[in-house]
């Protein structure tokens, strides 16, 4: 990733896998040629008591404090006990997949569903990972299966206590003004503006929401370390954001002891 970043001439990316800080330190230390890399993470959370779910970016944590750490860990079995769980109902459904399959796929990361529908089409069940969704792992499909997640003040507030800043992740238009200032006033720093998913209309509107709010504007190609596979992620370099966007995030971590 970090090798990639250079090539296309980045002079700062951000870090944010799911669930882990795992890769912080090695992307550190492979970075060279003024290359920085910001510390991060992609939280899953709930946003409302109804269990409507939305990502939220973490930037400039300590990635070894001790509180994150083991609140990362936990969303982590969390994650692999839901990935069992759509192991049986797949295998109900006459789809046998193994944990093998899974962790193929994950290659150690936080398993999600993504890692899932990728195990069904190196299988040939699926011909796509649109149909893995479609068929089974969409939201009502027969082998979807919620997650256990944390709210919105709890994952603000751990962020900001290990010195971070927080984001909406890809709001896209899902989230209205009112929405994102109930956010903001429940600790939200910023709004990811920027994203292969955002059409040049949406990022004029949270852009104007970020700054009428007094919220920080962030971006992102939420590359995956491949190809691009929809068009909600991008290639490493396929999103830029402004200079001034990032040095306000980590002014802001600095001031909270992280950066």
């Amino acid at each position: 990733m970090v090798e990639r970043a250079a090539t296309a001439g980045l002079t700062v990316i951000a870090l944010t896998d799911h669930d882990t800080v795992a890769g912080i330190a090695e992307a550190r230390d492979a970075a060279t040629g003024g290359l920085r890399v910001l510390s991060g993470c992609e939280f899953s959370i709930r946003l409302d008591a109804d269990g409507g779910e939305i990502h939220l970016l973490g930037y400039g944590m300590r990635s070894d404090d001790p509180d994150l750490l083991a609140f990362l860990a936990g969303a982590r079995d969390g994650r692999s006990r839901r990935g069992e769980r759509i192991l049986a109902l797949l295998e109900k459904l006459g789809v046998a997949l193994t944990p093998a399959d899974l962790e193929s796929q994950a290659k150690g990361a936080a398993l999600g569903r993504p890692h899932v529908a990728r195990a069904l089409l190196a299988r040939g069940v699926v011909k796509n990972l649109d149909q893995a969704f479609d068929r089974f792992l969409g939201r009502g499909r027969p082998a979807y299966v919620p997650k256990v997640l944390p709210n919105v003040d709890q994952v603000t507030a751990l962020v900001r206590a290990a010195g971070g800043v927080s984001a909406i992740a890809h709001p896209k238009d899902r989230l209205d003004r009112p929405t994102l200032e109930r956010l903001r006033e429940r600790g939200v720093d910023g709004i990811e503006v920027r994203h292969p998913s955002h059409p040049p209309g949406v990022r004029t509107q949270l852009e104007r929401i970020a700054q009428d709010l007094g919220m920080l504007s962030t971006g992102g190609s939420d590359a995956h370390g491949e190809a691009a596979a929809s068009p909600s992620h991008s290639v490493i370099g396929g999103e830029r954001v402004p200079t001034e966007w990032v040095e306000r995030i980590e002014a802001l971590a600095r001031s909270r002891g992280g950066g």
